[in-house]
């Protein structure tokens, strides 16, 4: 099992929400999975947009404000079929992701996309990429413990944003 210790003391901690339970998360997610670039996005599945809330390499993918998803076999299998998306060449992440060629400059070559879901409805992705081959079908079942911290983060995102968080 997880060590959860890390990201529960950054969950309750006031100051600098959500950014540090962002950070919390990318910790754990390198400690259970592996990532090189590790992003976290909000997704809606009636207008079929996405942002990008969280980003550890903001130069190269900023925190930005909303863009429509591609309806691909990406969106069939994250968003409506409620799986973890995999990718392990950059051929396939080209199949899906126009933004493929910066994906490789940063030497990934391999993703997942984890569906963040509460009350049955996706709420977003925890999206992580690496070298070429890297999620082996091992990381990606350890990406399931996954699933319950980021939909915490979703949560206080979701607060904090609305107002209700002070």
């Amino acid at each position: 099992m997880p060590d959860y210790s890390g990201f529960v003391a950054a969950l309750a901690d006031r100051n600098g929400q959500p950014e540090s339970a962002f950070a919390a998360l990318e910790a754990l997610t390198k400690e259970i999975v592996g990532v090189k670039l590790f992003t976290i996005m909000t997704s809606d599945t009636t207008e079929k947009v996405s942002e990008r809330i969280y980003s550890n390499m903001p130069e190269a993918y900023p925190v930005s404000g909303t863009k429509p998803y591609n309806e691909t076999y990406w969106s069939d299998i994250a968003l409506k079929q409620r799986q973890t998306f995999v990718a392990n060449t950059i051929e396939d992440i080209a199949g899906v992701f126009d933004d493929h060629e910066l994906i490789d400059s940063l030497g990934c070559q391999s993703v997942i996309n984890v569906p963040i879901v509460i009350a049955g409805e996706v709420v977003g992705t925890i999206n992580c990429l690496h070298e070429a081959g890297f999620y082996t079908k091992e990381r990606v079942e350890a990406a399931e413990a996954l699933k319950l911290p980021a939909a915490a983060c979703m949560l206080l995102h979701d607060k904090l944003k609305n107002g209700s968080g002070k």
